[in-house]
C-alpha cells in the first residue's frame, strides 16, 4: 500500500485487452479531474492483456504527467489487478471504475460530494444498465439481492466497480479470489460507513465482456467466504463447536437407544444402520470440535502475529482535563 501523501484523489482502474478504450478513457478522466482543482492521479493496471493495452499505456505516460501505468506479468484477475492498483496508489481517497468506457466519469464528483457527507466507501448505481437483459442484467438482479441479504449490507448494485473509498478502509482489507465485487460486505465488516449514488451506465464501445458462467460460481463460493468473515471471522469456534457438539449429542442419542434396545430387548444392532450412523456422527463431532480448536489457534495466530487488532477505532473524544489547582 502506497504511504498516504499530500495527493488528495487516485483514480484505480484494471484493464484487459482493452487497447481501443485508453486514450478515450483517460482523455474523459482528465476532462472530469483537472477542472475540479484536487490533486489526483491516474493509477491503470495492465492485467497481462494479450493485445496492445501495455503499449498504449506507455504511448499515453508520455503525454499525461498524472498516469501511472501498473504492467502485470500475467493476467491474475480483476481483484489482483486492483489489489495491485490500490498497493501502487498514494491519495487519500481513492475511486475505481472499469477500463471498458461503460462507467461514466463524470460521476466521479457525485460520489466524492457523497463522500464528504462522512461516509468510507460510496458505491454506484447503474440503475438504468446498458446490457443484455438474459445474459447480465437477470444474474446481476440475483446475484445482488443475494449478497444483500447474505451479508447485510443493502446495495443495488454490488456489480457497479465506479466506487469511492476512504484510504484506511482499502488498507483493512486484503484481497483474493472475487472479492473485489464484495468490497463494501468487506469494509462493512471493519466498521465502515456506506452509502449509495446513482450513476451512468453505457453500452460498451469496443471489445467484448469478460464475465462467463463460471464466474457466477466462483461470486458464490466468495460469497461464503463473506459470510463466514462476517459472522465468525474472530470467533471459529462458534460455528465449528457447535456442529460438533450437535452432532456428538446425535451420535450418543442414538448409541443410548440402540444400547437399550440391546440389554432390554437383547436385539441384534450390529447390522443396524442406526449404528452406522451413530458412529459417524460421533466420529464427524469430534472432527468438526478439534478443526474448530484449530481455527481459534489460527485466528489468534493470524491477530497477533500481524498485531492487527479485532476492532476498528473511527475516533476518540477527550473532554478538557481541568486544572488540580485553585488559583
Amino acid at each position: 500500500m502506497g504511504e498516504p501523501s499530500q495527493l488528495e484523489l487516485s483514480v484505480v482502474i484494471p484493464l484487459y485487452n482493452e487497447q481501443d478504450s485508453v486514450a478515450l478513457l483517460l482523455d474523459q478522466l482528465l476532462a472530469v479531474l483537472r477542472p475540479m482543482g484536487r490533486s489526483f492521479e491516474l493509477v491503470l493496471v495492465d492485467d497481462g492483456s494479450s493485445d496492445g493495452t501495455a503499449a498504449a499505456l506507455a504511448g499515453q505516460a508520455s503525454r499525461i504527467p498524472e498516469l501511472v501505468a501498473v504492467v502485470l506479468r500475467r493476467n491474475y484477475g480483476q481483484t489482483a489487478a486492483m489489489a495491485a492498483g490500490f498497493d501502487a496508489s498514494a491519495g487519500e481517497v481513492l475511486i475505481t471504475l472499469d477500463g471498458d468506457l461503460q462507467n461514466d466519469p463524470a460521476d466521479i464528483p457525485l460520489l466524492l460530494e457523497r463522500l464528504d457527507q462522512g461516509y468510507d466507501l460510496v458505491s454506484g448505481w447503474r440503475h438504468q444498465r446498458q446490457d443484455a437483459a438474459l445474459q447480465r442484467l437477470l444474474p446481476s438482479k440475483i446475484a445482488n439481492r443475494l449478497i444483500a441479504r447474505v451479508t447485510g449490507v443493502r446495495l443495488h448494485d454490488y456489480g457497479c466497480s465506479l466506487k469511492a473509498y476512504r484510504r484506511e478502509v482499502v488498507a483493512d482489507l486484503n484481497l483474493y479470489g472475487e472479492l473485489h465485487r464484495f468490497l463494501p460486505a468487506l469494509a462493512f465488516i471493519e466498521g465502515a460507513r456506506i452509502s449509495e449514488v446513482k450513476v451512468n451506465h453505457h453500452a460498451r464501445r469496443f471489445g467484448s465482456s469478460k464475465y462467463g458462467i463460471d464466474r457466477t460460481f466462483r461470486v458464490l463460493m466468495d460469497l461464503l467466504t463473506v459470510w463466514f468473515m462476517k459472522r465468525f471471522l474472530t470467533r471459529p469456534m462458534h460455528v465449528f463447536g457447535f456442529g460438533g457438539l450437535a452432532s456428538l449429542a446425535v451420535g450418543l442419542v442414538i448409541s443410548l437407544v440402540l444400547l437399550g434396545e440391546k440389554l432390554i430387548f437383547d436385539a441384534d444392532i450390529g447390522n443396524r444402520p442406526l449404528l452406522s450412523v451413530a458412529v459417524l456422527a460421533i466420529l464427524a463431532g469430534v472432527q468438526l470440535f478439534c478443526f474448530g480448536l484449530l481455527a481459534e489457534l489460527q485466528m489468534r495466530t493470524y491477530h497477533e502475529s500481524q498485531g492487527r487488532p479485532i476492532y476498528r477505532v473511527r475516533d476518540t473524544l477527550r473532554g478538557r482535563l481541568s486544572g488540580s489547582g485553585s488559583g
